[in-house]
Order: C-alpha cells, then sequence, then structure tokens
C-alpha cells in the first residue's frame, strides 16, 4: 500500500503544467459535454409534442332532433352544441344497433359486433344470459390506448358484461365510476342503486346521478391533466326513468307536457355536464390538445321519453333512420376545420381507427377493424366517401346501406323495402317494386356480409322470459 502512495506522489511531481491543464480541461470539457447532453435530452422531452387526450362522450337514447344545432327548439343544449362549432357536425351518423349495448360493443372495438356474437342488449343483470360479455379476445380502444401509455377511465354506463373478468377495469380502463347495467335510478335516495368506484359499491352518493358523473369527469381530467388520458364519458341520460330535480326542471317550467319537461330537464342535466367537462379543459390548458366525440348510442323512444328523431322514420329498437341515425359531432381545435358540416355517413366503428391514426398508431390487417380514419375526410385531404356500404343486423332485422339507397326489412316477414335516402329522408317512397335488380344487388351484397357473422350468443333476458322458459319446462 505504502509503494502504491509513493508511485502516485512520483507521478504527481513529474507532471508539468501543461500536462496538468490538458487533464484538468479534459475534465472540465467532458463534465460540460455531460450537463450539456442532460440538459439537451430534458429540453427535448419538453419540446415533445404531447399525445393528445381524447374524450368520447356517449349520450343515451338521445333522438337525432334533441339537440339545437340538429333542429331542437324546446330545449337549449349549447355546450354540445359548442362541439359541432369548434369542430365537425355529422349530418349522417350512424351507429351499428338500434339499442343500447351492442351499439356499445361495436364503439369501443371498431368491428360490427355481430361479428363475435355480441347482438343484443341481456337485460338485467339478475335475468341475463351466462353468457352475456364482450368478449376478452376483442381489444377495447381503452386497452389499445393503455398500451400506448394513457390513463383510461370510464365514468356513467358499461352495460358490456356483468362477470369481474368483463368489468371495466379489466378491459383497459384504470378508473371506473358508474354502473353496470343498462338502465338506472338518476335519485340518491333509492336504495336500488348500485354504483361502483372500480370493483367497490359505493353507498354514500348524495348528488343526483348525472351531476355525480359530471363531478367525477371533471375530477379525473384535473388528476391527469399532465399526462394523456382517454375518458370515455358513458351518460345513462336522457334513458328512462324519467327523472330530474327541481334545480333543472325549473329551466323548462314553460314546457307545459309534463313527460316532456322531465326529458327536457334531464337534457339540460346532461348538457351541463358537458359543459363541465369542457370549462375543466380550458381552464387546465388542454382544449387544443383534446379529441373530443359526442354521439349518441341509437335514436330516441319517443312514446317512452318524447325523444325526437325528426324528420327521421322509426325509433329506438327499429333499422329505419330513426333508430340508427343519430347526433354525431367531432372537435380538435387547430387541427380539424371549426363549423363544419360534414354530409357523407359516417359510422360508430370510425371512432377507433380515427384515434389510433391521430396518435400515431399504426393499424394492422390483423386488427380487423370495421371503421375508417375519418380525419383525412374531415380536413379535406380526401374526397368523397368514408364508406361505400354500411350493414345492419339486428336478430331477424336486415339493412344495407350503398351509397344513397337503403335496403330493409324490419321485420322477418315483410318483404324488403328501398329508399333513396338523398330524395327522401323519411323513408316515405318504396321503391323495391319499381326496381327488383338494384333489391337484388343490395341483397346479394348484404348476404355476403352476413355469412362472415356469427350467430347471437344470447338473447335478452327479464322477469317475463324466465317465466315462460319455466312454463315451457313444466308442459316438457
Amino acid at each position: 500500500m505504502g509503494k502504491f502512495k509513493n508511485i502516485k506522489k512520483n507521478v504527481l511531481f513529474s507532471m508539468t503544467r501543461r500536462d496538468f491543464l490538458k487533464i484538468s480541461g479534459s475534465i472540465v470539457f467532458a463534465t460540460f459535454l455531460d450537463k450539456y447532453f442532460k440538459f439537451g435530452k430534458i429540453l427535448a422531452e419538453e419540446i415533445k409534442p404531447k399525445k393528445p387526450n381524447i374524450i368520447l362522450i356517449l349520450a343515451d337514447d338521445l333522438g337525432y332532433n334533441e339537440l339545437s344545432c340538429y333542429g331542437c327548439k324546446d330545449i337549449p343544449t349549447p355546450n354540445i352544441d359548442s362541439i359541432a362549432e369548434n369542430g365537425v357536425r355529422f349530418t349522417q351518423g350512424y351507429v351499428t344497433s338500434p339499442v343500447c349495448a351492442p351499439t356499445r360493443a361495436g364503439l369501443l372495438t371498431g368491428r360490427y359486433q355481430q361479428r363475435y356474437g355480441f347482438e343484443t342488449n341481456p337485460g338485467p343483470e339478475e335475468y341475463a344470459d351466462e353468457k352475456f360479455g364482450l368478449p376478452l379476445d376483442q381489444p377495447t380502444l381503452a386497452e389499445r390506448l393503455k398500451e400506448a401509455g394513457y390513463v383510461t377511465a370510464i365514468i356513467g354506463k358499461w352495460h358490456l358484461g356483468y362477470k369481474p373478468e368483463l368489468t371495466p377495469t379489466k378491459r383497459g380502463f384504470d378508473e371506473f365510476f358508474g354502473f353496470l347495467g343498462g338502465a338506472h335510478m338518476y335519485f340518491p335516495d333509492n336504495k336500488t342503486r348500485k354504483l361502483f368506484h372500480n370493483t367497490e359499491m359505493i353507498k354514500d352518493e348524495k348528488e343526483y346521478l348525472t351531476d355525480a358523473f359530471s363531478r367525477e369527469a371533471s375530477l379525473f381530467i384535473k388528476k391527469n391533466k399532465d399526462n394523456p388520458f382517454f375518458l370515455y364519458f358513458a351518460f345513462n341520460a336522457v334513458h328512462t326513468p324519467l327523472e330530474a330535480t327541481e334545480k333543472y326542471l325549473k329551466r323548462v317550467e314553460e314546457i307545459k307536457d309534463q313527460k316532456r319537461r322531465i326529458f327536457g330537464a334531464m337534457k339540460i342535466a346532461m348538457d351541463d355536464a358537458v359543459g363541465c367537462v369542457l370549462n375543466t379543459l380550458k381552464e387546465e390548458g388542454l382544449e387544443e390538445n383534446t379529441i373530443i366525440f359526442f354521439l349518441s348510442d341509437n335514436g330516441g323512444p319517443r312514446f317512452q321519453t318524447t325523444s325526437s328523431n325528426s324528420p327521421l322514420r322509426g325509433d329506438k329498437g327499429q333499422l329505419y333512420e330513426g333508430g340508427i341515425r343519430v347526433p354525431f359531432l367531432m372537435q380538435w381545435k387547430g387541427k380539424i376545420p371549426e363549423g363544419k358540416l360534414f354530409n357523407e355517413p359516417v359510422s360508430s366503428l370510425d371512432i377507433v381507427p380515427t384515434v389510433l391514426s391521430a396518435i400515431g398508431i399504426q393499424i394492422k390487417p390483423e386488427d380487423k377493424l370495421d371503421g375508417v380514419n375519418l380525419l383525412p375526410y374531415v380536413k379535406g385531404e380526401k374526397s368523397g366517401k368514408p364508406h361505400d356500404v354500411l350493414y345492419w343486423r339486428y336478430v331477424r332485422k336486415k339493412a344495407i346501406r350503398l351509397g344513397d339507397w337503403k335496403l330493409i326489412k324490419e321485420s322477418e316477414n315483410q318483404n324488403w323495402e328501398l329508399y333513396n335516402i338523398s330524395e327522401d329522408i323519411g323513408e316515405t317512397k318504396n321503391l323495391a317494386e319499381k326496381m327488383p335488380e338494384k333489391v337484388k344487388e343490395m341483397e346479394k351484397l348484404w348476404e355476403e356480409w352476413n355469412s362472415q357473422l356469427q350467430a347471437p350468443k344470447w338473447f335478452r333476458q327479464d322477469v317475463r322470459t324466465k317465466k315462460l322458459k319455466n312454463i315451457l319446462k313444466e308442459k316438457r
């Protein structure tokens, strides 16, 4: 050890001033480079553009004519309308089913839900078929975005599975505040309310349900403002039961029809909730880095809630336009035009590929998505129709949209009906007898598509169907 110290000492004494300065300079320069590259790395991370946030807002049973921007006169929706003002309003936006759960399956997977047997609603949880739920081999948008580094949440209605492995926190969502079924009471004092925060039942929620969802959505945005996030804001408004607080009823007191007045109050509550989310984005400086979609899961059930689908024919549960054409809006400030009308048919299936393309995820053939990326179309980079053809099957009901033509069989026992939607938006003039060749052409296309699908894995069950099954068992 002493020998080593002497060697070190001799080396230092034998070093010239020039040698010392060279070594010292090298050390200083190396330290400078180290700090420079570290700073450069930090700077690069700072200026690297953050991936856009995604907010998907889904109304429940909202009719085509129930937003002011689509023609509603008696119940204003200024906050939802602002999405159209700041972005694109699609006049021919379609969903893949005329009822809730199947539409949600197609929406979150970007695939026709009939491809994997998800064709009907389940009915209440206590009666639902054992096979009900979104299959685990069908990735959700949340699962795809989570892999890309997004924080994900669903606030509101799930309706895609009751079993633990099929609930939101097992399907790509970091957070869940809402309920699992298809309908839910709005008032906090109702003992049938079954709200969850992630997997835990909530027992002390005191707010009107739409207000509670609004609160939680805003909190999620604030909490995750520094991370790219995906918020699936899935209202149960304006689905039955018709329930509204006095605060909202006062704002529509001029409406004389009681049912319409309660419905209007519920719609105003939903519009306020959307406004709360939009204001939170502005306050946190996130407005221009957030893609927002708004649509309804199907058409309105006029006789149950007064939800209007005018000027369309039909209602929720039907494949006429009123059951499947819905309000459909998109906003991405600074990236897509503001106040634009897009008049070609688009589908809820398009949301998944549009989002994936926007954040730079390559869509692979094995993804087998049925939608298309809408961004080139709304930006004007691509002309023409995003879809040559759209298809529907709902149990025994069938429909196909080919260009301006729509072929529909609303019940198994009726003949095909043919309409020119561009000239006859209300589907009043059946041209099937006059144009049999067009019927054959479109029927063939529908059959080719239908051959790719699975049979429904379950049918809706409730107390009536259970009683009927028990009667049939007894007769055997």
